[in-house]
């Protein structure tokens, strides 16, 4: 669009076309805003601004070049890092430059997320576990993860994204993330640390976990509908 403008050759209707995503609702407002004067003078500054955007590119292109580069002895780690929800190149690239693939440097998953800073605080108080905030860690790969987690808590039909969910209803839609970020590092160290595969976990885990709990939730919103359950277990 900033090509158009500059060269001048379409109109205000056609570069707003080029709209994408929930601006594509605004084409006529856009088209309104881009209808105005502009001079020879305006050329010259916007076509030093494209020049400038155009050499940005170019650089993190070499820079991207070189980190592919750099990540190719950890082809086979980063490949497997990959296949968990949410996290693609950058995020895994991301958790090995932070944490490296030896997971002999920390004494087991949970020892990593505390370093890391996704491991919530001590907060008990008559009995109960109450949310504390996390502790302060590696802000590079709680960034990775937390990114990661927003995108895994979108899917449909994986465990990550019902936990999600469920999480966030609970407690928050920030805290639900930090959670999910927790859960991808624990992953990820286990994946290194064994050298294998990730393996999906079946979208209703969540409720063979406690099918006591599920059913009387169940058989509670029947009853409020006004329904008379009764369970019976199934024959074998």
């Amino acid at each position: 669009m900033l090509l158009a403008l500059i060269e001048g050759k379409q109109t205000p209707e056609e570069m707003a076309r080029h709209a994408r995503g929930r601006m594509r609702r605004k084409i006529g407002a856009l088209a309104l805003a881009l209808d105005g004067t502009i001079d020879e003078h305006h050329r010259f500054l916007l076509g030093k601004q494209f020049s400038r955007i155009k050499a940005a590119e170019a650089d993190l292109e070499q820079i991207d070049g070189r980190i592919r580069q750099m990540l190719a002895p950890y082809a086979r780690h980063m490949g497997r890092l990959m296949k968990l929800p949410g996290v693609d190149w950058v995020n895994a690239a991301t958790i090995i430059a932070e944490i490296g693939i030896d997971m002999t440097a920390f004494h087991g998953a949970q020892h990593l997320a505390s370093w890391a800073g996704l491991c919530p605080g001590n907060n008990r108080s008559a009995g109960r576990q109450r949310f504390g905030r996390a502790r302060k860690g590696n802000l590079h790969l709680n960034a990775a993860l937390v990114t990661a987690a927003v995108v895994a808590g979108k899917h449909r039909g994986i465990y990550w994204g019902e936990k999600h969910r469920r999480l966030r209803a609970r407690c928050g839609e920030m805290r639900a993330h930090v959670a999910i970020a927790h859960k991808i590092l624990v992953a990820a160290y286990h994946i290194l640390a064994s050298d294998s595969d990730y393996v999906e976990l079946v979208p209703d885990y969540l409720d063979r976990l406690d099918e006591k709990r599920t059913a009387r939730h169940l058989t509670r919103r029947l009853q409020d509908l006004g329904y008379i359950v009764e369970i019976k277990p199934k024959a074998a």
